[in-house]
């Protein structure tokens, strides 16, 4: 009777490893593709180098170096996931749950950062696109930079076209009352706070998941493992 007992639990052990490996894998999967598209089409702005260098106290501030740091981590981080689940590897798993632990208390601090000190990173931010638009007609990459962002934004210097003391250059909008691009990119964020609020909770939700699913893959090893010594 015992016998058939655990039989019973280990063939019930076995189908729910069975699942919880497959969800985890097929998670973790959709994200490394992900994570190679981002990686991918960083390189690509890495290569050609449309938008330039803004900030040249942070010259590695470009948007092709986010995008290759994020591809990276993501494709790393979802390796470890598909191959611990797959391979039912607890090492593996337990790295993959750490990883995901340390990126999300990550973006928390990050985020207590940017409340706390808002207003210095603002006049940081101020300060770097001043020294910048100094540089417009003496750097080409700066110059790429800041034809990208008028263009896109339809805006004009940092606060107006009174920035650019020689007149305009052909990206600004014609519009003589054009509104600035740090002015025009804050009313942009705040206009889509509620949506980029919206996907960061979703991430971390995803993170959680990720971990929650890692965690239990991890500890129905070690139940399946005790159950077959039965």
């Amino acid at each position: 009777m015992l016998r058939v007992r655990g039989q019973e639990y280990h063939s019930m052990g076995m189908s729910s490893l069975k699942l919880l490996k497959y969800v985890l894998f097929f998670f973790n999967l959709l994200f490394w593709i992900c994570g190679c598209c981002i990686l991918g089409f960083g390189i690509y702005l890495l290569i050609h180098n449309n938008f330039g260098v803004l900030f040249h106290n942070l010259p590695s501030l470009t948007l092709g170096n986010v995008f290759v740091i994020v591809g990276s981590i993501i494709m790393v981080v979802a390796f470890l996931g598909c191959m611990g689940s797959i391979k039912e590897n607890k090492c593996l798993l337990m790295s993959f749950f750490i990883l995901l632990l340390i990126i999300l208390l990550a973006e928390v601090t990050l985020a207590i950062l940017l409340f706390v000190y808002e207003q210095k990173l603002n006049e940081y931010v101020a300060k770097g696109l001043t020294d910048s638009i100094h540089r417009y007609h003496s750097d080409n990459s700066t110059k790429a930079a800041w034809d990208s962002i008028q263009s896109f934004l339809q805006c004009c210097g940092i606060n107006g076209t009174s920035d650019w003391t020689s007149g305009p250059p052909a990206s600004c909008p014609s519009d003589s009352n054009v509104e600035g691009c740090y002015a025009k990119a804050r009313l942009w964020f705040h206009s889509n706070f509620l949506y980029i609020g919206i996907i960061t909770i979703c991430v971390c939700v995803i993170e959680v998941l990720g971990m929650s699913f890692a965690l239990t893959l991890n500890c129905q090893i070690d139940r399946t493992s005790q159950s077959i010594g039965l």
